[in-house]
């Protein structure tokens, strides 16, 4: 069965940032959260206790992590190390739009298996 999430249709949560912020998927395993700032909004510095990576949707903005600070925009993937503070800014005039991805590294190789072409 797949599963499909349409982000559009799942309600921003409660935060600490006063932001977008919507929770697209949560496991024991991973996390996957969507934020959309808009023009003049932020992230507040915090510190996460996991590793993070973020991947840019849309607009562009800053990210701080500890103490360097960075432009990012579209298509750019950011890391983040657990345990070091980070936040981002939208200084721009449009949306700034991105994942929040918090998980864990495979243990183990992806085996390929024989399929069937879907008719």
């Amino acid at each position: 069965m797949i599963k499909i999430i349409n982000p559009n249709t799942i309600p921003d949560m409660k935060n600490p940032h006063g932001v977008s912020l919507r929770k697209l998927y949560d496991s024991e395993y991973s996390q996957v959260l969507q934020i959309n700032l808009l023009p003049g909004e932020e992230v507040k510095r915090h510190i996460t206790a996991v590793h993070v990576f973020f991947y840019i949707l849309e607009g562009t903005g800053v990210v701080e992590i500890g103490n360097d600070r960075a432009e990012v925009s579209a298509e750019m993937l950011i890391e983040s190390p657990a345990n070091i503070s980070h936040s981002f800014i939208n200084d721009g005039n449009v949306p700034f739009r991105f994942l929040v991805v918090k998980t864990l590294r495979p243990r183990e190789d992806t085996e390929i298996q024989n399929f069937r072409p879907l008719t």
